[in-house]
């Protein structure tokens, strides 16, 4: 058997995967997904705001030498 990630294997995962739909159920369990994409997608678009902002703009800085 290989070990997943933190040690757990297909026996465990697919335990808690039971347990989660039985606890929210099938209609609900793609509108969770989907939210967590928007999630996701969301962090990457703000990411590269992040680092659009902090590159140097050459036009401000000539105007500032002259």
């Amino acid at each position: 058997m290989i070990p997943l990630f933190f040690g757990l294997g297909y026996q465990e995962i697919l335990l808690i995967l039971v347990i989660v739909l039985l606890l929210f159920g099938g209609k609900k369990i793609p509108e969770l997904m989907r939210g967590a994409g928007k999630g996701v997608r969301a962090f990457k678009d703000g990411m590269k705001e992040v680092t659009t902002d902090e590159e140097p703009k050459t036009e401000d800085t000539e105007k500032t030498e002259n």
